[in-house]
């Protein structure tokens, strides 16, 4: 370990390195390490070949689909897609074909996994028929991203086709959305009761969120075996109540991404960043998200002619930074 580095930082990647679960307070220690520093840049090389090992050089893929467009009336304050931001107005359910198009580009591509998003108030029976039809058009595993559900709905997704389910406990969850954390979390181990994978994130970070807040949901995320974790920043829409506060760079994000992976050690399969860039893909995220349909980033009813960015541009960037796209999932396969 370099001597530049202070010994209470060097023993903690050193512990981390050795896949010693990290306690609350090291988590906290190297939330405090600032950018542009031997520390910060320490912390994200051990990060990097902690990830580079334990995924073997895998650079994963996932590609997201938001399936419908509305005024969701649920106002979460970071989301585009709410009735409170105003921009749309209209009320789109992509069609079935459409979906399937998008599906089966992706699968060309080389996506490792379909994450088929909703609004809070997407029809639960219609999120089943979408993952059956593309269960039979496609070979890529199915990821559910829809709202809180009960055992017997998550058993309903297992029988769809679905082999996992995307679920975070936001940052300012009941204070920038109406939901309940407690009930979050009670969906999570839903998902770990009927044996779906659970897929995970710290978002959405921002330059308001403390330490604290942070720390508590990578801790979640390693606590409750998230099969992958990850670090995903806030992208401020205009007139979003969230613009007075800024964005953090994707020199924070990679920071943060490196935090998160030291903090999740042997647990997870993979480890993300989004949106898609190559800074985190050196401080220890191997996954990304390519994007089309809704998302609540976007001014745009299809990201995928706005913000998102598609599969093979993220295996471009991977290559690019010696990950390699071309092998099997991690998440999947093993």
């Amino acid at each position: 370990m370099r001597q530049d580095l202070e010994p209470g930082v060097a023993d903690i990647l050193k512990k981390a390195s050795d896949m010693v679960p990290l306690e609350r307070e090291d988590a906290l220690t190297l939330m405090r390490v600032p950018l542009h520093t031997a520390g910060c840049y320490a912390l994200m090389e051990t990060a990097n070949r902690m990830s580079r090992s334990e995924f073997g050089n895998k650079g994963e893929n996932h590609f997201h689909i938001g399936l419908n467009v509305e005024a969701c009336p649920m106002d979460c304050l970071f989301c585009s897609l709410t009735r409170t931001a105003g921009i749309f107005k209209e009320k789109i359910d992509f069609s079935m074909e459409q979906i399937i198009r998008w599906a089966k580009a992706a699968e060309q591509q080389g996506a490792d996994a379909l994450n088929l998003m909703t609004t809070g108030t997407y029809p639960f029976k219609r999120l089943l028929e979408v993952g059956r039809q593309l269960g039979e058009e496609t070979r890529v595993p199915l990821v559910a991203n829809t709202r809180d559900i009960s055992h017997r709905e998550g058993e309903a997704l297992i029988d769809a086709g679905f082999v996992g389910a995307y679920h975070a406990v936001r940052l300012g969850e009941g204070r920038d959305t109406p939901f309940n954390r407690n009930k979050r979390i009670e969906t999570i181990q839903v998902f770990r009761d009927v044996g779906l994978l659970w897929m995970n994130c710290v978002e959405p970070v921002g330059p308001e969120h403390s330490d604290d807040e942070i720390v508590d949901l990578m801790l979640l995320a390693r606590d409750y075996g998230a099969t992958y974790s990850g670090i995903m920043r806030r992208i401020n829409f205009p007139g979003s109540p969230m613009e007075r506060f800024g964005m953090i760079s994707e020199l924070e994000m990679a920071r943060l991404v490196a935090i998160s992976r030291l903090v999740m050690g042997d647990v997870p399969q993979a480890h993300c960043t989004h949106e898609p860039h190559s800074a985190s893909l050196m401080a220890g995220a191997n996954l990304f998200f390519s994007e089309v349909g809704s998302s609540p980033r976007d001014q745009q009813a299809d990201t995928g002619k706005g913000r998102g960015t598609d599969v093979t541009h993220c295996r471009q960037m991977q290559l690019e930074m010696a990950w390699d796209p071309s092998l099997p999932s991690n998440c999947f396969e093993n």
